[in-house]
């Protein structure tokens, strides 16, 4: 498949609590194949599932098993350990979509696994159609529980529409385009790119120059100020922890359960090799006093 990694990478690590976007298709699943994630482990992290067309099923070991369809949120809680798989469904015939992590804080980074689904309401503001996947925007409140303060909504501008935002001003925003191209403040960003605001601001200006609708994942959140280590499916702290999860995933440990149903070759995506240099903790870089982008 298609895949567009806009966050983390070497400018910034994480906008808000959000460390992980994955920008994937649009892939006519009957010419590549479409996805097909064998049972794999997290820790430490919320993975926040939306699509704009296609289906995939998502099994994980709190037992839950859930149909994604678009405008529909599916979002799993890691915490100390969880597996899942995803799986697109025969009915899938174009695949498009974000995948997005947020990572926990210590306070709960060491919770129950936990899952949650949500079909968020279509809002009609000015210009566009907002469904709050978390957070609050525009007045509406999303009651999908989050563990620091977060937004994140999908955003469907009309054509030539120009929308205002009251923004928190603790939040830093980023905003991750689909179809465009979008005006974020006075930076045009064309699709696949992410733009990024730092905290202060107290609204956020969008704007679509074009003749079609654009669309865009809007992200938001407080800085977070902790270290966090990231190496494939993990989230901790520090080498040692995420060693340590590494060899409890590869020994079969029961601290990420069993995924029940999968029915692909591969029952356990198998971990690779640790790295031969000792890993180091991320943390959110100053943000510029300008809206910024990059792809």
């Amino acid at each position: 498949m298609t895949v567009r990694r806009t966050l983390p990478q070497r400018a910034r690590s994480l906008i808000g609590a959000w460390c992980f976007a994955d920008h994937y298709g649009p892939d006519d699943v009957s010419l590549t194949g479409g996805m097909d994630v064998p049972p794999h482990p997290h820790t430490g992290l919320q993975t926040v599932s939306w699509l704009f067309s296609g289906e995939i099923e998502h099994r994980d070991t709190t037992g839950a098993q859930e149909i994604v369809r678009p405008g529909e949120l599916n979002l799993m809680t890691g915490g100390s350990g969880v597996a899942h798989s995803e799986v697109s469904t025969s009915d899938c015939g174009t695949l498009h979509g974000v995948q997005l992590w947020t990572v926990l804080p210590e306070a709960t980074r060491h919770g129950p696994r936990e899952f949650v689904h949500h079909v968020p309401e279509a809002l009609h503001l000015d210009g566009a159609v907002a469904r709050v996947l978390v957070g609050t925007l525009a007045g509406h409140t999303s009651p999908v529980p989050t563990h620091t303060p977060l937004l994140g909504a999908e955003l469907v501008l009309d054509p030539h529409a120009q929308l205002e935002l009251d923004a928190d001003t603790e939040f830093e925003h980023g905003v991750l385009v689909d179809e465009g191209p979008v005006v974020l403040e006075r930076i045009e960003l064309a699709r696949a790119e992410l733009g990024y605001v730092p905290p202060g601001r107290h609204r956020l200006t969008l704007t679509n120059p074009g003749d079609r609708a654009a669309r865009v994942m809007l992200l938001g959140g407080e800085p977070f100020g902790e270290p966090v280590v990231m190496w494939w499916n993990f989230i901790g702290r520090t080498h040692e922890e995420i060693a340590g999860y590494r060899e409890e995933w590869e020994a079969g440990s029961e601290r990420f359960g069993q995924v029940e149903g999968y029915r692909g070759d591969v029952q356990r995506l198998p971990a690779p090799p640790m790295p031969t240099v000792k890993l180091k903790p991320r943390l959110a870089p100053p943000g510029p006093g300008d809206p910024s982008a990059w792809g």
